[in-house]
């Protein structure tokens, strides 16, 4: 597996999608070897819990980072015996031209659409519209994570996609314990989850969150491993009623913010299936959502609050959650596509498939 951080290094969907579907093969009797960051990790096992490790070299920057990762990984991964190749990252469609001169067996998960989010502009949003086209053409198979993604991917790269999404890593847990570390108390707070950038509007919703009537607190989980001042501008915000709690490696807190919490807040605009949203849905969070297609594809059937993307709206949609949302009901988690251990079937199934043409 190579284009994310590494493992067990999980700080976003793609490092989550790498530990869950990585520990999951190895108990199957596959042998699994993930590419890591080599600045990232400070030490470095060759084996943790049966997954071979790689640390190749990166810079560790907001722009080549993960390319210079790639390369070198990319590298070594073809002048060695490994039989499938799984590419994570849009980003790394050009290096795909080395595993077909190599005729490895290459798949590729593009995520969302990179080269809309505002924190690529010029150049960078240039290379990602490049890159992901690219991936349509070098690599075995596209993997989207949601059907929206995949039109998106049809109308735009006339490129047939297999739709595979993210899996929940919550447990349904309503012990308190160790959220008292941040003074919160059940019911009585929103959550918002993800890193702290541009397209995830974590500073609008804040903002829409400090103009409403309520009197809960705000939670908001999450930051950037690099220096950035969306990301500064956003926890510089000073209010009694804000807890900024960085990154949260502890899955047991985690699960206890989402469980907890009076509603799910979600502002990611362009990916598929956030993994973020489904730990919401999961636990059962009530959920107030940035209105977009992929957002609407993933509570289709389900009770949520959407705004649009102003504060303005968030505040109304705030407003509105104190009066409407009922906490007896439940979303009622059942939809097997969101279950890692069906999802690591779906891999074993294209991976298997292109070794019976």
């Amino acid at each position: 597996i190579i284009g994310s951080r590494g493992y067990p290094y999980v700080y976003s969907g793609y490092e989550t999608l790498v530990k869950e579907l990585s520990e999951r093969l190895v108990k199957k009797g596959y042998g699994v070897r993930v590419y890591c960051h080599n600045q990232l990790f400070d030490k470095k096992p060759k084996h943790v819990n049966g997954v071979e490790l790689i640390y190749t070299p990166s810079v560790e920057t907001k722009i080549l980072s993960q390319v210079v990762n790639s390369f070198f990984s990319f590298m070594h991964v073809c002048f060695s015996n490994i039989d499938v190749i799984l590419v994570v990252n849009s980003a790394n469609g050009p290096f795909g031209i080395l595993t077909k001169i190599f005729r490895k067996k290459t798949f590729i998960n593009v995520d969302g659409l990179e080269w809309l989010r505002p924190k690529w502009k010029g150049l960078g949003s240039l290379y990602f519209n490049f890159s992901s086209r690219l991936s349509t053409i070098f690599f075995d198979k596209v993997i989207t994570d949601s059907f929206a993604m995949r039109d998106e991917y049809l109308r735009k790269f006339k490129k047939e996609s297999t739709v595979i999404a993210y899996g929940s890593t919550m447990v349904k847990d309503l012990n308190k314990n160790l959220i008292a570390q941040y003074d919160l108390d059940f019911k009585n707070y929103y959550l918002i989850v993800g890193r702290l950038v541009p397209d995830n509007n974590s500073l609008t919703i804040i903002k829409g969150y400090l103009n409403s009537n309520s009197t809960k607190k705000l939670v908001v989980v999450g930051d950037v491993p690099y220096q950035d001042k969306y990301a500064d501008k956003v926890k510089n915000i000073r209010n009694k009623k804000l807890v900024f709690t960085g990154y949260i490696n502890d899955q047991e807190t985690l699960n206890q913010l989402y469980n907890n919490c009076y509603a799910y807040v979600h502002g990611h605009e362009f990916g598929g299936t956030n993994p973020t949203m489904i730990n919401a849905i999961y636990c059962d969070c009530s959920i107030i959502s940035l209105n977009t297609i992929f957002n609407r594809e993933m509570l289709l059937n389900i009770k949520a609050i959407f705004f649009e993307k102003n504060q303005e709206s968030i505040t109304s949609a705030i407003n509105k959650s104190e009066k409407l949302l009922n906490h007896d009901i439940g979303t009622n988690f059942k939809n097997k596509i969101y279950d890692w251990e069906y999802i690591t079937n779906q891999y074993l199934d294209i991976f298997k498939m292109k070794f019976k043409k």
